[in-house]
């Protein structure tokens, strides 16, 4: 988070030392282009008087992303301030034999991309409903995105299947008959950008931030221990045999799953 000294202090420095512009990346970092050679030294020097980092660019944790949380979304499951700081303290710049970026995201739509990082967090929350209570209004069903509650012979259904677990049915029910179990934290391992996108895979569902950030520290640890330079952690998430660290993960911080046929 930067605070307004700090953004005026590198508008000072771009205008001082750059071309008087600057550039927001996608993974929300600072970029300042066209600096001279000459003047890297001082311009790290006055990053640093202000409380700037340089950011990571090669084989390591380069990046650390969230979206604004449960305190400025409307549509959050999860904080994610204190994840964000805990994973940035303990892993921005740790030297990895590939780059590593890791994500956060409060809910579902995944506006940082989390699926598509090495490792990504994000926030869920599980409906569970009462079809004794239900008064088949159908605001639920109206303000579900995936189709995933329909009418069926007069009564509504969840199809689990369709579910993503956003939680939007929960808030919309006018008479709050919906439950919500959780929130709950997906971590996801081995996503790509790029020419070849693909998502990463489901480790493990927690209820805690304390577990995920723990678990994204073993998998952290896990990709530096194992990975091999020089291939995408996509490629080679089988031969760094990613089903047993799963195993573990799941024995150590697995919990019980609910329920929500209801």
């Amino acid at each position: 988070m930067l605070t307004p000294d700090m953004v005026l202090g590198i508008g000072r420095i771009t205008r001082r030392l750059g071309m008087g512009s600057l550039h927001i990346t996608t993974r929300q970092t600072v970029e300042i282009p066209h600096i001279e050679q000459n003047k890297i030294p001082s311009l790290l020097r006055s990053l640093e008087k202000i409380g700037i980092g340089i950011g990571a660019e090669h084989d390591e944790v380069v990046n650390i992303t969230a979206c604004p949380g449960n305190k400025r979304c409307k549509l959050a499951n999860i904080g994610t301030d204190t994840i964000l700081d805990n994973l940035d303290r303990a892993h921005f710049g740790k030297g990895m034999p590939i780059r590593v970026r890791i994500a956060v995201s409060a809910c579902p739509n995944g506006c940082t991309s989390e699926r598509l990082s090495e490792i990504g967090i994000t926030g869920l929350r599980m409906p569970i409903r009462n079809q004794g209570k239900c008064t088949g209004c159908g605001t639920c069903a109206n303000t579900c995105k995936e189709n995933a509650i329909v009418t069926v012979n007069g009564r509504l259904t969840l199809d689990t299947e369709k579910c993503m677990e956003c939680g939007m049915c929960i808030d919309s029910c006018p008479f709050q008959i919906i439950r919500g179990l959780g929130p709950y934290y997906m971590i996801t391992v081995g996503g790509r950008r790029g020419r070849h996108p693909q998502l990463g895979r489901e480790l493990i569902r927690v209820s805690s931030a304390e577990k995920a950030v723990e678990i994204v520290n073993r998998v952290v640890d896990w990709i530096r221990r194992n990975a091999y330079s020089g291939k995408n952690l996509t490629d080679q998430m089988d031969t760094m045999d990613f089903s047993q660290l799963q195993t573990k993960i799941i024995k150590e911080f697995g919990e019980p799953v609910a329920d929500r046929t209801g």
